[in-house]
């Protein structure tokens, strides 16, 4: 018997974003099959018979994607969550961010077989969305090992504690216990870069009578592609007669790289689960191994950080961080009397080494410089334990109600090991900047090693009170070490209206305890920053709460951010699996926590005090500065078309729309005046527009035979990157990008049972973002934009898949 917390049963012949699950065939009669999903301890027919719109995605169907990111197919499958590309982005090329409904990338919990997994140990400090926090990395995730996931739409902090704002996402990992398969896939773009190869296979070992232990793999990589465009500025100093280097004639002016970086990636997965005693015995867990290469910017041979001796025509700095993931779980369900009892303890470490190849640090000259550093490390550990209870009890009308209760620890470990001297180190060579090109290593002063850990208990009912009526009830109190206390509570109801016509609803409130990334990350280097329009280097500092810098500022400590959200939708169960569901939801949350832009010494006499005894020329903090209000629409509807002799049809429409505003800007009274400067308007245009408010998809999958075909149009509409300048107009700040419809294809051939080919392209008619305005020579580097593109700027994919089942 299955633990309570988690999915029982596969869901059979789903397609991308199924709203129901369809009845399958059994020996010519149909049979419903009974489920259990996230957010939900009640045992229901379908996904649509919850309170609170759930997506579920089967692993079979983020395969034929042919998409090799996790992230980016459950992107395709589901509209409401975004992934963007970026590049040039420092380490958020490697782990890059990921959100739902339009919030900040740390406000959507991640479960794995409904357990709490651990966030990346990056912080996003460049220009993307969700500048300032830090996401659970789903990459780290092998496609391979994941037998379905489910997607809640709807806050759920009463029920699972912290960051379940916008909505919870369950990964469920394969669980049979005999058979599996094994694949490769070989692909590139339309362009003939960005060649890739993947391997990757799962089986099922059979343990004692009713046990599973299921082990999953994958090997990667990938070549890098590049979008950018010729850079047209002088790259030599002048000659001493004053004229130019006849070398510019010669130079590749495609200096820069623009586009996916190279990585490779190893991981592997296992998930047991077995009778011991009176209960079940269960465990989980994975590693993860990647190591990617992506550009900085282009030093030309011209510029101070370049030492031209080393590097006559200049150099592009490379990072390649090596990005580590462990996670492992253990739990015991056990049984006494009515009570079901769950007991388990997970740990798991995210590390993210900093490299930096093929640069120098100019400040120790051309005799001493290395070229390649180790810049640091940053880890983010996590310890939880958790015990669950729930029953049944007999309650009004005849009906039951569903009780449960339990109590969680957690304990969050966040640490900064400093770089190799060189990568930091000021030399003092002819006054060149110090620390590696590229990114410059974290110095002894910012090494953290800090923790803090937490406690919960929760109380939660649900009750089927009719045929025609459900609700159900949850409160939640934490205890955090750092900031004390939240209570969070959520209401839920449905009502069948007919047979088929269904309403539904949730209020809740809702917190996001500020990260342990966000409470400790501290960083002195050397930042690209917009001075007055132009593009300078400058020693810029993130300074967190601990620092004499953020006390002598009177920058307040951080408090968890709260929400208030609500929702309410219909469903209709129409005829012949015809199902539509339409859910409207609005979500409040206060006290948002942004990282600042910089504040100089010229901008306040406090900040010149504080910042005349450090090494930094600007400063920069987390602070909880923003109110917002975020409301929206989603729509799914489905259905299988029996076509006799011409085969089976499935159909998927999926809508959302959603549209997020600033309601305050609250800033610590010392900066009166400084709103401009602390939260411009770049940054609220990056917290509102920097993702598309309406996305969606219509999919088709035709199975005749042998034959399968998957046709899917996705849709991105319009979003903005703020690009503000001194004496412009917001509308001529506003760089608007989208929409783009994007088409996909893949044809599948079963030679057999166990052997199948598949051909296919993602964005088949290459679409790219909208160019961008070219206002100088620099700009035209960056043909497309390189943050927040939702289609990514790389074209057509097209591959060829081989798989095995056994």
């Amino acid at each position: 018997m299955k633990r309570f917390n988690a999915i029982t049963l596969a869901i059979a012949s789903s397609f991308l974003v199924a709203p129901t699950v369809s009845a399958q065939q059994n020996s010519g009669a149909e049979v419903e099959e009974v489920i259990q999903v996230v957010g939900s301890r009640l045992s229901m027919r379908t996904a649509t018979d919850g309170a609170a719109p759930i997506d579920i995605i089967s692993g079979e169907d983020l395969a034929a994607t042919g998409i090799t990111e996790t992230a980016k197919a459950l992107q395709y499958a589901v509209p409401s969550f975004s992934f963007p590309s970026s590049s040039i982005t420092d380490g958020s090329d490697a782990v890059r961010p990921a959100s739902l409904r339009g919030l900040s990338p740390d406000h959507t919990l991640v479960l794995i077989n409904g357990k709490r997994r651990h966030s990346s140990a990056l912080v996003h400090l460049n220009g993307t969305t969700g500048r300032g926090s830090s996401n659970v990395d789903l990459n780290a995730i092998p496609m391979s090992a994941i037998k379905r996931i489910e997607v809640l739409r709807d806050g759920a902090a009463a029920l699972y504690g912290s960051d379940a704002i916008a909505g919870v996402i369950n990964i469920v990992l394969k669980d049979n216990s005999e058979g599996g398969d094994a694949s490769f896939q070989v692909g590139q773009t339309h362009k003939g870069d960005g060649e890739q190869w993947r391997l990757s296979g799962s089986t099922g070992f059979s343990i004692g009578e009713e046990g599973a232990l299921t082990l999953s793999g994958e090997l990667q990589h990938k070549n890098r592609t590049n979008r950018a465009g010729l850079d047209l500025r002088q790259q030599y100093p002048l000659l001493e007669n004053g004229e130019l280097d006849p070398r510019e004639e010669t130079f590749n002016r495609q200096s820069f790289h623009i586009g996916s970086g190279e990585y490779e990636n190893a991981s592997l997965f296992a998930n047991l689960d077995m009778s011991l005693g009176e209960g079940n015995l269960y465990a989980f867990g994975g590693v993860s191994d990647r190591k990617s290469e992506s550009g900085a910017f282009y030093r030309r041979a011209l510029q101070d950080g370049n030492l031209t001796s080393i590097y006559p025509d200049g150099f592009l700095p490379i990072l390649a961080p090596d990005v580590k993931d462990y996670s492992a779980y253990l739990g015991y369900e056990w049984f006494i009397k009515e009570w079901t009892l769950d007991l388990s303890g997970g740990y798991g470490v995210s590390e993210f080494q900093y490299n930096v190849e093929n640069s120098l640090n100019a400040s120790m000259g051309p005799e001493l410089t290395p070229t390649s550093f180790d810049a640091g490390t940053l880890s983010n550990k996590e310890a939880n334990i958790t015990f669950d209870a729930q029953r049944f009890i007999p309650f009004a009308n005849n009906s039951e109600l569903s009780l449960a209760f339990g109590v969680s620890y957690r304990e969050n470990t966040y640490q900064i090991e400093a770089g190799e001297r060189a990568s930091y180190l000021d030399g003092g060579y002819q006054g060149r900047p110090a620390g590696s090109q590229g990114f410059t290593g974290f110095k002894p002063e910012s090494e953290v090693d800090q923790s803090r850990d937490n406690t919960g208990v929760y109380i939660e009912a649900e009750n089927q009170l009719t045929t025609d009526f459900m609700w159900g009830a949850a409160v939640r109190h934490e205890n955090y070490s750092d900031f004390g206390n939240n209570t969070s509570w959520k209401l839920s109801s449905r009502y069948d209206v007919t047979d088929r016509i269904a309403i539904r609803g949730t209020l809740n409130t809702g917190f996001r305890a500020p990260s342990a990334q966000q409470l400790y990350f501290t960083n002195i280097s050397t930042l690209a920053v917009d001075v007055n329009g132009e593009t300078v280097l400058e020693q810029s500092g993130t300074f967190n709460s601990l620092s004499p810098i953020t006390e002598a500022l009177g920058i307040p400590e951080l408090q968890p951010e709260e929400s208030e959200s609500l929702s309410a939708g219909i469903v209709w169960n129409g005829y012949d699996g015809l199902a539509i569901t339409v859910d409207y939801f609005q979500i409040n949350i206060d006290d948002r926590i942004i990282l600042s832009n910089q504040v100089r010494p010229a901008d306040s006499p406090a900040v010149a005090n504080a910042l005349s005894s450090a090494s930094a020329e600007n400063a920069r903090f987390f602070i909880n500065a923003v109110d917002t209000k975020t409301n929206g629409l989603d729509i799914v509807a489905s259905k299988t078309f029996n076509l006799n002799q011409y085969g089976d049809l499935k159909a998927q429409f999926a809508y959302s729309f959603n549209n997020t505003e600033i309601e305050s800007v609250n800033l610590p009274p010392l900066f009166d005046g400084l709103e401009t400067v602390l939260f411009d308007y770049d940054e609220k245009v990056r917290m509102t527009d920097s993702t598309p408010d309406n996305s969606g998809s219509f999919g088709l999958t035709h199975s005749l035979g042998n034959w399968r075909t998957d046709l899917r149009f996705s849709y991105f509409g319009t979003y903005i990157i703020g690009d503000y300048d001194e004496g412009e107009t917001a509308e001529e700040a506003n760089e608007s990008y989208g929409p783009n419809w994007i088409t996909d294809l893949s044809v599948q051939y079963a030679f057999s049972e166990n052997v199948n080919l598949t051909v296919g392209g993602q964005n088949i008619f290459s679409q790219y973002p909208k160019e961008q305005v070219i206002e100088s020579p620099f700009d035209r580097i960056f043909k497309y934009p390189n943050t927040n593109s939702p289609i990514g700027f790389n074209g057509g994919y097209f591959y060829a898949k081989v798989e095995y089942k056994f």
